[in-house]
């Protein structure tokens, strides 16, 4: 190879795919929480019982569950490219990858637990 620059590659996802998810599942959040704060604005309360109203029918918990689902790869591709760019260490690295994704997996079972329980 000569006065070629070899490619390493650090199993990083290059490309724009990653970029366009987020800013897509950005969308997908605005657009909820435009949504939530219409059901808010049109049931008036803010007690239990009225965000209970806002949750309880079966097409707004879906809409729920895909919006936590875009929050949780939001965060995915925002903390795993923090971990990329500023840990070097790569076994350290792994480690917190993977503590990543098991708390992400946690919250997102935890918050669907609680949206289908109302």
């Amino acid at each position: 190879m000569s006065g070629a620059t070899r490619r390493i590659p650090a199993g990083a996802h290059y490309g724009v795919r990653d970029w366009i998810v987020q800013r897509v599942s950005a969308l997908v959040l605005i657009a909820f929480l435009l949504l939530v704060a219409a059901r808010l604005v049109i049931g008036g309360r803010l007690d239990y019982p009225g965000w209970a109203a806002v949750f309880a029918p079966t097409p707004m918990k879906l809409v729920t569950a895909l919006a936590w689902l875009a929050l949780c790869y939001h965060a995915w591709i925002g903390v795993r490219d923090i971990w990329m760019d500023y840990i070097h260490w790569a076994a350290l690295r792994l480690a917190l990858h993977v503590a990543t994704i098991l708390w992400l997996l946690y919250c997102l079972a935890w918050s669907l637990q609680i949206l289908w329980s109302v």
